[in-house]
C-alpha cells in the first residue's frame, strides 16, 4: 500500500471532516450571539482550523466567548507584557536594567530564543481554557515568568561577560548551583547572599518555552566527542558550557549528582570550564536508608561551612527559621491544592500550569512571588469550591503522569484534554520536595533538609529503589485516576531497567497505561506529532473513543514554538 492510500485510510477511519456549509440553511442568530457571548461548545471549537499550515502557528488566537476573551486580552496578554517590562526594571535595580537586559538578548543564544515566544508559551498551555481554570492556571505562569526575570536579571547585573571582563554588581555575593540543588539549602544565607541557578533559566525554563532552543547544546556536548547515550539533559547542560554560553556570575559553584551518572559528568565539566570553587552536594543513590540520611545531613552541613569559609558570612539561624516557615506555607498550601484536585472536579489549575508551577517554586525556594500568586489562585480555588464550578467538564478519564516528562511538549496534557477529554491530574515531579520543614530545632531542621534533598526531582520517584517507584499506584488511588501516562524516557537507564515491571503490573491491576517515548529536551527523538499519534491510536483502538475535537487528531507543529 502507497503511502497517499495509508493517509487517505487513516483519515477515513479517524478524522472527521469539516461539513461543507449548506448556503441555503437559515442562520441560527440565537445561536450566533450565544457563541459570541459564552464561546463555542467543546465539540463545536474546531482548535485545529486555528493553525497555520503544517506549523502549529496560530492564524489568529481562539474565541473564548466576550468575557474570557476581554479578560484573556487584558489580564494575561496586556498584563504579562507590562509586567515583563516592569520587572525588567525592577530586578535589573533601575532603568539601567533595560541597558542589562538588552546585553544579556544579545549576548546569550538561550535568552534571544525564548524571550519574545513567552506569550506563545501562555497561549499553548492555556489552549481551551475558559472561566476559572483559565484565571488560575494564568497566575501560575505569571509567577514563572516574573521569577524567571529576577533570575536572569541578577545574573546580567553581575555578569563579567557583559562588563568587560569585570565583576559586575553583587558578583562576590552570588552563590551559583545546579538547577536540582534546592534554594531551601541556602536559606540560613538569604539577605547576605544570593542563590541563582545557573542551569534554570538557559536550559529547564527556556526548553519548555521553545522547544528548539537546547538543540544546538545537545549537538555541542557530542561535537566534542561525549557520548550521545546519556540523558539528553545532561547533555543540553554541559553544552551550554562547549559554546560558552553561561553567565559568568558568581565566585562558587554548588553542583549535584542529580539524578544519574550523566549528572555525576555534567559536575566534572562544569568544574573544568568555571575553574573555581565547587562544592558537590550529592544525593543519595539509596533512598530513606537511615545511615544515608545521617551522611546527607553531613553533606548538607559542608556546604554551609563551604559557603561561610569563602564568603566570610556565617549560619544565620533566625533566617533560617524565618525563611522556612514562610516557605512551608507555601507547601500547606500545596496540600489544599491537591486535596481539591484529587476529592472533587473544581480545582481549576491545568495539569501543564500545576506541575511547571510545583515544579519550579519547589526547586526555587521560597520567594515573594509564589506568596502573591498563591493568593490569587487560593481565591479562584475558594470560588470555583464553594460554587461547585466544575472546571474540565469535559472529562473522559482522570490520568496520573508518571517518570520524567518529554520538557519539549509539557503542554501536551493541554491538547489531551481538548482532543480526547484527558484530564492529567497530577504529574510525578509535582510530588517532589514534598517535606514540611520543621524549625524547632536545629537537629530536626537538618533532618527535614536531608529528607528534601533525598526528595528532590527524579531522585527518589525514578531511582530511588523499586518501592518508591512504584508507589505509583497509591498516588493513582489517592488522586482517584483511571488511567497512567507512563513517560519513557529513552535515554534513562534507571527506569529503562523496570520496564518490564511496570507492564505486568498494569496488566494485573488492569490499569489502562498509555507508554509516551521520548528524550526530554530533544524533539528530534521523538517528536510531539508522534506523541500525540500514540495517544491517538491507544484512544481509538483500545478505548473505541471519538475525539472531542477532530481537528485535533492530526498536525505537525515541528516548526512551531
Amino acid at each position: 500500500m502507497k503511502l497517499k492510500d495509508i493517509k487517505a485510510k487513516y483519515r477515513e477511519l479517524f478524522v472527521v471532516e469539516k461539513a461543507p456549509e449548506d448556503k441555503n440553511k437559515p442562520k441560527d442568530f440565537k445561536k450566533a450571539a450565544r457563541d459570541f457571548w459564552y464561546g463555542k461548545p467543546h465539540e463545536e471549537r474546531r482548535l485545529g482550523d486555528l493553525y497555520v499550515g503544517d506549523t502549529g502557528l496560530y492564524k489568529h488566537r481562539e474565541w473564548r466567548g466576550f468575557m474570557d476573551t476581554m479578560y484573556y486580552f487584558n489580564m494575561i496578554w496586556l498584563y504579562n507584557y507590562a509586567h515583563m517590562v516592569g520587572d525588567i526594571i525592577k530586578y535589573g535595580e533601575g532603568p539601567q536594567g533595560l541597558v542589562e537586559f538588552a546585553k544579556g538578548t544579545i549576548r546569550y543564544r538561550w535568552m534571544g530564543q525564548t524571550y519574545l515566544t513567552v506569550m506563545h508559551w501562555f497561549d499553548r498551555g492555556m489552549e481551551g481554557l475558559r472561566g476559572e481554570a483559565m484565571k488560575a492556571s494564568a497566575w501560575h505562569y505569571r509567577g514563572m515568568v516574573s521569577e524567571t526575570i529576577r533570575q536572569f536579571q541578577e545574573m546580567f547585573v553581575s555578569d563579567k561577560k557583559l562588563h568587560g571582563g569585570k565583576e559586575g554588581k553583587n558578583w562576590s555575593t552570588n552563590i551559583a548551583h545546579n538547577e536540582t540543588v534546592g534554594g531551601s539549602f541556602f536559606y540560613p544565607f538569604r539577605g547576605q547572599l544570593e542563590d541563582i541557578p545557573l542551569e534554570m533559566i538557559p536550559y529547564f525554563v527556556s526548553v519548555h518555552v521553545n522547544n528548539h532552543t537546547v538543540l544546538n547544546y545537545i549537538d555541542a556536548a557530542q561535537s566534542i566527542g561525549l557520548p550521545s547515550d546519556p540523558c539528553p539533559m545532561c547533555q543540553a547542560e554541559y553544552g551550554l558550557f562547549v559554546h560558552d554560553d553561561y553567565p559568568d556570575f558568581a565566585p562558587t559553584m554548588i553542583t549535584s549528582n542529580e539524578a544519574c551518572d550523566g549528572s555525576v559528568a555534567t559536575s566534572v565539566l562544569q568544574d573544568w570550564f568555571l575553574n573555581r570553587p565547587l562544592y558537590a552536594l550529592p544525593q543519595p543513590m539509596r533512598y530513606d536508608d537511615p545511615l544515608v540520611q545521617k551522611h546527607c545531613q553531613k553533606e548538607i552541613e559542608g556546604a554551609w561551612k563551604f559557603i561561610e569559609e569563602h564568603y566570610g558570612v556565617k549560619f544565620d539561624w533566625e533566617t533560617y527559621k524565618k525563611t522556612a516557615e514562610s516557605f512551608n506555607k507555601l507547601t500547606e498550601f500545596e496540600w489544599e491544592k491537591w486535596d481539591v484536585a484529587a476529592n472533587t472536579p473544581y480545582y481549576p489549575i491545568s495539569g501543564v500550569a500545576q506541575a511547571l508551577y510545583r515544579i519550579y517554586y519547589s526547586q526555587d525556594g521560597d520567594r515573594p512571588i509564589w506568596h502573591e500568586m498563591d493568593e490569587h489562585v487560593k481565591r479562584i480555588m475558594n470560588k470555583t469550591v464553594k460554587n461547585k464550578i466544575e472546571t474540565f467538564p469535559k472529562t473522559r478519564h482522570r490520568a496520573i503522569a508518571w517518570s520524567c516528562a518529554p520538557l519539549y511538549y509539557s503542554h501536551w496534557c493541554t491538547w489531551a484534554y481538548n482532543c480526547w477529554g484527558i484530564n492529567c491530574v497530577i504529574n510525578m515531579d509535582s510530588l517532589m520536595f514534598d517535606q514540611y520543614l520543621r524549625t524547632d530545632t536545629y537537629e530536626h531542621a537538618l533532618e527535614d533538609l536531608a529528607w528534601m534533598n533525598e526528595k528532590a526531582p527524579m531522585r527518589a520517584m525514578a531511582v530511588g529503589g523499586h518501592e518508591h517507584i512504584l508507589s505509583l499506584f497509591s498516588y493513582m488511588e489517592r488522586f482517584n485516576c483511571d488511567m497512567v501516562i507512563m513517560y519513557d524516557q529513552l535515554q534513562c537507564k534507571g527506569m529503562q531497567g523496570i520496564h518490564g515491571v511496570f507492564e505486568d503490573e498494569f496488566r494485573k491491576r488492569n490499569i489502562h497505561a498509555i507508554w509516551i517515548p521520548h528524550a526530554l529536551p530533544d524533539k528530534r527523538t521523538v517528536s510531539r506529532k508522534e506523541i500525540r499519534q500514540i495517544i491517538n491510536d491507544y484512544m481509538t483502538t483500545v478505548m473505541h473513543e471519538e475525539p472531542l475535537d477532530p481537528t485535533l487528531v492530526d498536525f505537525d507543529d515541528d516548526k512551531s514554538w
